[in-house]
């Protein structure tokens, strides 16, 4: 029940001006019943589509009961762009049943990137962040063509200093890609690459509000802890980066 749509719903109500149906399912009876009653103008959100385990499998069936729900001349609008690179039901999905077109969000993201990767200005630095390095592979390897400085942060970072031999406690940590971790490093160092990973960092024994912090330096964290993200000495190094 927290992972509702129903304070969405509310919010988005309060900021549009409007009244937002939130349908009680995702492509039940409740959901086909008001979006068959909708009129122009009017605004149905579904249930969280995770409720349905066929969202992040790209279910087909799923994908077009979606797609139904918008009816005969439905259009599919993606403006999520921090969710367009996974390919879920109502991201790829739905694509494949009805005329699909970006959003202005989208449309403004990829002119600004297109355009920092077609033709960038000197120097192009790069930051990466996020948990993993298995979901920025490409994104690290194009990168490395194109990019003067590559700052790395984030929980993909205790990968890189695991790599290299570092403690890491019970930070986060992809065992399987270390390896390419220090291809990465290799790469950056042939291509000229400045390749910036944290040299301190904020650790806590828990990952809760009141949970015991402490700065270390990278590739010293206690077992017992884990790091949070880059500490005051990083910050400075990639300020002046």
């Amino acid at each position: 029940p927290e992972l509702s749509m129903a304070p969405v719903a509310k919010r988005l109500s309060e900021l549009l001006g409007k009244d937002v149906i939130l349908a009680k399912d995702i492509v039940g009876e409740d959901a086909k019943a008001k979006a068959a009653a909708l009129k122009p103008g009017q605004i149905l959100l579904l249930e969280n589509l995770r409720y349905d385990n066929g969202e992040t499998k790209n279910d087909p069936a799923f994908a077009k009961a979606l797609a139904d729900l918008a009816g005969a001349d439905g259009i599919y609008v993606s403006d999520a762009f921090g969710t367009v690179h996974r390919a879920h039901a109502s991201t790829a999905g739905v694509a494949a049943y009805l005329p699909a077109v970006s959003g202005f969000l989208i449309q403004k993201e990829l002119e600004v990137i297109g355009g920092a990767l077609a033709a960038p200005k000197r120097p192009l630095v790069a930051i990466l962040g996020g948990s993993k390095v298995s979901s920025k592979i490409g994104v690290i390897n194009n990168l490395l063509e194109i990019a003067d400085t590559i700052i790395i942060g984030g929980g993909m970072a205790y990968t890189f200093s695991a790599a290299q031999g570092g403690k890491i406690g019970d930070s986060l940590l992809e065992e399987d890609w270390k390896g390419y971790a220090l291809e990465m490093i290799d790469k950056a160092k042939a291509k000229g690459v400045k390749l910036l990973l944290p040299v301190d960092t904020v650790i806590a024994d828990k990952f809760a509000a009141d949970a015991n912090a402490d700065v270390v330096e990278s590739g010293q964290i206690p077992d017992g802890w884990q790091g949070l993200d880059i500490g005051p000495k990083t910050v400075e190094l990639y300020c002046d980066a």
